[in-house]
């Protein structure tokens, strides 16, 4: 865990001149929000901390209003540093699971503060690994670890994130962001051709044409995979639409269809691990982040998941020279833009 220290003496705070930062990761369901003070080479000393229900405000300028009212700071801090799930454009992000427009200078100008960063969420995400312990994660696959390798961060949530870290002359880790989640859905057996066949048509009926990953994998795709199965199992429609968390209760209770599900989505989340680690060769790691690998865990740390991954034919062995790790800790991402915030 990055080196945080706990800071409740007010009286310090006026003994020295402090950068204050709001960092902050925000997402299509949950938004993890921070309020630090550091001078250089120091580490940062955390004032206040605090998650919110993204959903239960209409602006990200409400939900700060709110952060810095909770946090009982007159006044604002010098740099804001949010990590966005969306497209960073000209210092503008419509967020791709909510219902939000976020643009840099007129957040600044209606906070007063001035200076505000926007970043990608997985951005921030692979920032973040650089902040991990050893306690902060689990080895799924030990693979062949290269110092200086190429990293990949990847993670199911509301959406499906993806970014890449490359090392500098300097040794430096440097962060891109993609949106490879968006890209075209690939099944890999004759039930997941139907299942894409069926995703199509219910997606062709609200007129969209385009079956992505993330259409699968993220919990909008976990109800996906639940209401597909259900019509596998009965023969009929779902009547609901259950949420992530009733679908991952109902299989750790042995519910056939909840269970069904569940593997399906780990297996589709297996496929796409062993795409990455070919695509980009992650020698440095290929991280899996993200609330719904740890809540599927134990589906991922199964045999059965590494056995999926590197189902690549003649490239299996290179999925199996790739070292992946499932990140434990949920504040990598938070952690991951206070490191970018303060750099």
């Amino acid at each position: 865990m990055m080196s945080l220290v706990r800071w409740n003496d007010p009286h310090n705070i006026f003994k020295t001149k402090l950068t204050h930062v709001i960092a902050g990761d925000i997402g299509g369901t949950k938004s993890w929000l921070v309020w630090l003070a550091y001078i250089a080479h120091q580490p940062p000393r955390l004032l206040f901390e605090q998650r919110y229900e993204s959903a239960a405000f209409d602006s990200a300028g409400e939900l700060l209003r709110t952060f810095m009212a909770d946090a009982g700071h007159v006044l604002p801090p010098d740099i804001l540093c949010l990590a966005l799930p969306g497209p960073v454009e000209l210092r503008r992000v419509a967020l791709t699971n909510l219902d939000w427009v976020v643009d840099a200078d007129m957040l600044g100008a209606e906070l007063g503060i001035a200076d505000v960063r926007f970043i990608n969420d997985f951005q921030a995400a692979a920032a973040g690994v650089a902040t991990l312990q050893k306690t902060d994660y689990e080895v799924l696959n030990s693979g062949l670890t290269r110092l200086g390798a190429t990293r990949v961060v990847t993670g199911a949530g509301t959406g499906l994130g993806l970014a890449w870290m490359q090392a500098d002359s300097h040794g430096e880790y440097q962060t891109f962001a993609t949106e490879g989640g968006h890209v075209d859905f690939a099944p890999t057996n004759a039930q997941q051709r139907e299942l894409l066949n069926w995703m199509a048509a219910t997606l062709e009926v609200q007129q969209i044409s385009h079956v992505s990953w993330e259409r699968l994998l993220s919990g909008m795709g976990l109800t996906a995979l639940y209401q597909f199965n259900h019509l596998l199992f009965t023969g009929q429609s779902a009547q609901s639409a259950p949420d992530a968390a009733w679908i991952h209760a109902a299989a750790l209770r042995n519910e056939t269809v909840a269970m069904a599900a569940v593997q399906m989505f780990a297996d589709i989340y297996a496929a796409w691990i062993g795409n990455l680690a070919l695509l980009y060769q992650p020698r440095g790691g290929l991280y899996i982040a993200g609330g719904m690998a740890i809540h599927l865990h134990a589906w991922l740390k199964a045999e059965r998941f590494m056995c999926i991954a590197a189902d690549k034919g003649r490239m299996a062995d290179l999925v199996l020279q790739t070292p992946i790790h499932l990140i434990t800790n949920p504040r990598a991402g938070v952690q991951g833009a206070i490191k970018i915030a303060i750099s």
